[in-house]
């Protein structure tokens, strides 16, 4: 049990539950849950659209790869937050499948870009469309000031997840 300020006892129980302030946030994390839960079966869903073979967590690599152009392995698995041998064995995988190449790096000879092959940025960019398509026809009720708001603030809170 607490004391306040005013002399009142409040019980541990009362610590914890969330003030009237905190349901908003409460309300974002569950909504974010849902969110993430459905990105997470989308990805391995549009992973598969590129490739029936292909990693679903190797769809956001190859998403960055079609958005920057070539990257180091190093800073791909920094992006994505795995190990040097993850990103290893994921590289590999996709060149195996053809999706994508290294070539060297024109800024140090010792080191090599990872890019996207024709065949793979041909593939990635069919899926890309088909999602923007869908996101078209599953937002077509919405203005497109909230369409943008909408990304506007996700891209704000990105930014301070990343942090």
């Amino acid at each position: 049990m607490h004391e306040h300020a005013n002399g009142d006892v409040q019980g541990v129980a009362a610590e914890v539950t969330p003030g009237v302030a905190d349901q908003e946030f409460l309300s974002l994390e569950r909504e974010l849950t849902v969110l993430f839960r459905r990105a997470r079966a989308n990805q391995g869903e549009m992973a598969r659209e590129v490739h029936p073979d292909l990693e679903s967590s190797a769809y956001g690599l190859l998403i960055r790869l079609d958005e920057l152009g070539g990257q180091r392995a190093t800073d791909l698995a920094g992006y994505i937050g795995v190990g040097k041998a993850t990103m290893s064995r994921q590289l590999r995988a996709l060149e195996e499948l053809g999706l994508v190449a290294r070539e060297p790096d024109p800024a140090d000879g010792r080191a090599s870009l990872v890019t996207l092959t024709d065949e793979g940025r041909g593939r990635v960019g069919r899926v890309r469309e088909a999602r923007r398509a869908r996101y078209v026809s599953q937002l077509a009720h919405w203005d497109r000031h909230e369409v943008s708001e909408l990304a506007r603030l996700l891209n704000q809170l990105n930014g301070v997840m990343e942090k």
